[in-house]
């Protein structure tokens, strides 16, 4: 009874405000049949919700029914327009501000129960003792086994000034301990680490587009041009998801001079329409600069690598970025919930919007499709070199994409480099700094023996294809004809997987590394044990020691690969 009086008022109040919206008077007389259509459509959606709670035989709990329809409703659009409930807020607050209530720590989930996975420096967590490699097993008393990752970062996070307790049980530690931990504010940093490099290179790595993007990295260049003689910067994008927008223009503005337009928005509300220049005096306009991106470089980190490279001002180096050139708004709704709607499309200086897919077309089974070839467009920069439109943003420089074997692979998902990490850890209570930290042969030697002591096992591609003809061969009945060769192949795979550890040992023992490292040096040191041995950013340092190339880049002249190249229709 109860929920059906609180439907019949939600009722009541969805039906009052269309009313007080649109009058049922002026609606016959004045309204559009676009309004007509909304109208009708709001009073088939009450109606329905009402006879299902009076009807449905099982019942049906009334705010699981509306957000599932409104789920479904946003599905129709693209990922981006989201429905966000009230328990969900905090959570979009920190993707904008960078900061939330908590321990500061990243936890992940193995078996039954929680571990941390990196606690940040500085943080409670830290401050507190908590490592890597802490299996938590009671949260206030309560046991966390079988919770899962959301249930105990719910009640990690909370109002800063309150606190708990944990009872973690620890690699090298014969009983559980306890740990009093008072929250506090966390705020994430967005430039988590820059430095020098070699030759005078400069470099910032940049994560995210929070409120404090810009005045990071600029903080980050004065110091380094402050300290040293600086002959090129690199500013590393890669894997940086976006943010704000108008963080992505000041940090266009660092390099590029005042009102410079840098993107451009528009929507279907004339509203959403927007230039956005260059506001300020930029502080360096004639350093040599690299943007490095990859696919996962995405939103506002393609406003900053696109618009460098519409106005010859960056040689952007790595592989082709995600392709998304749509803008969102955040809109209150009632009862403390918000919707995240895409309002615009955005545009960099040459005119081009690299979003690659285009959601208002779906193929036959209702997907998605992408920008077709035919009509991405080309494009001129400020010097006249020709870009592309539609396929997010294509580096001058391409660099192979780095990826995973398939042994590295499972290595990390199955947590076996992170909990050799940990036991390394509890034994050696130092190491070298993470720039020259280096595992010897006695170490990896010793991570094998790891390995097998816990029966590390793994499906390769070829083993999963193998399966499907299996299958198929016995559904035709014919796999008696083949099964030696079955078996057989089987056996060659199975003998080369005994020698993945060994032949894929450099890449291996590279990623073991910066685990290592940062249980000592936390993510800073994670990222800088990363440098010396990092392609992308040594064809970067390379381009920026070759003067003659990185002018030729940006002026139009240099010849690129034939892969590279791209004959599309020229935009008028």
């Amino acid at each position: 009874m109860k929920s059906r009086i609180i439907l019949t008022l939600n009722v009541i109040v969805m039906m009052s405000v269309i009313l007080a919206i649109t009058p049922l008077t002026a609606l016959k007389a004045q309204t559009t049949s676009s309004d007509f259509e909304i109208s009708k459509n709001l009073e088939i959606l009450t109606s329905l919700y009402k006879e299902l709670n009076t009807n449905y035989v099982d019942g049906a709990n009334p705010s699981e029914l509306m957000k599932t329809g409104i789920d479904a409703m946003l599905d129709k659009l693209d990922p981006y327009t989201v429905f966000i409930p009230e328990s969900e807020i905090e959570d979009y607050r920190f993707m904008t501000t960078g900061e939330y209530g908590g321990i500061g720590s990243l936890i992940h989930k193995k078996g039954d129960y929680i571990y941390i996975s990196e606690p940040y420096e500085n943080s409670p967590a830290q401050k507190a003792g908590l490592k890597a490699g802490d299996k938590i097993l009671k949260v206030n008393d309560k046991s966390a086994s079988g919770k899962s990752v959301d249930d105990v970062s719910a009640i990690l996070k909370g109002q800063p000034g309150t606190n708990f307790r944990l009872l973690i049980e620890r690699e090298g530690e014969a009983k559980p301990l306890t740990f009093d931990i008072v929250r506090e504010k966390i705020s994430i940093e967005p430039v988590p680490y820059y430095g020098l490099l070699y030759d005078g290179i400069g470099y910032i790595k940049l994560n995210s587009f929070t409120q404090t993007a810009s005045a990071d990295v600029k903080k980050a260049f004065l110091d380094l041009k402050s300290k040293n003689t600086l002959n090129g910067l690199v500013l590393d994008l890669r894997d940086n998801g976006g943010g704000l927008l108008t963080e992505a223009v000041n940090i266009v503005n660092i390099f590029v001079k005042k009102n410079e337009l840098v993107v451009s928005t528009k929507g279907k509300a004339k509203d959403k329409n927007h230039s956005y220049l260059t506001t300020m005096d930029p502080a360096d306009t004639d350093i040599p600069l690299v943007v490095l991106v990859n696919g996962s470089s995405a939103s506002a980190s393609e406003i900053v690598a696109g618009a460098l490279q519409d106005l010859d001002r960056a040689v952007i180096v790595g592989q082709r970025t995600f392709g998304k050139g749509l803008v969102q708004n955040v809109f209150p709704l009632s009862y403390n919930t918000q919707v995240k709607i895409t309002v615009a499309k955005y545009y960099i200086p040459s005119g081009r919007c690299i979003q690659e897919i285009d959601y208002a077309h779906k193929d036959q089974a209702g997907h998605p499709e992408n920008v077709p070839d035919s009509l991405v467009s080309a494009f001129k920069t400020m010097h006249g070199r020709t870009v592309y439109d539609g396929k997010g943003v294509l580096p001058d420089i391409i660099t192979d994409s780095l990826r995973l074997t398939t042994v590295a692979y499972n290595l990390i998902t199955k947590y076996i480099i992170f909990d050799y990490a940990t036991k390394y850890a509890a034994i050696h209570p130092s190491i070298e700094p993470a720039a020259s930290f280096r595992l010897g042969d006695a170490d990896y030697n010793d991570f094998v023996a790891y390995t097998q002591s816990k029966g590390f096992e793994f499906k390769t591609a070829a083993e999963k294809e193998l399966e499907t003809v299996k299958k198929l061969a016995e559904y035709e009945k014919c796999y008696d004809d083949i099964k030696i060769q079955y078996a057989s192949m089987l056996e060659a795979i199975a003998l080369h997987k005994k020698k993945d550890l060994i032949e894929n040992k450099k890449e291996i023992s590279d990623i073991l590394q910066q685990e290592i490292v940062s249980r000592y040096y936390y993510q800073r040191g994670r990222i800088e044990s990363t440098l010396s041995d990092d392609p992308d950013l040594e064809s970067s340092i390379k381009v920026l020691k070759d003067a003659t190339t990185f002018t030729s880049i940006l002026d139009g002249s240099y010849v690129k690969a034939d892969k590279q190249a791209k004959p599309v229709k020229t935009q008028n």
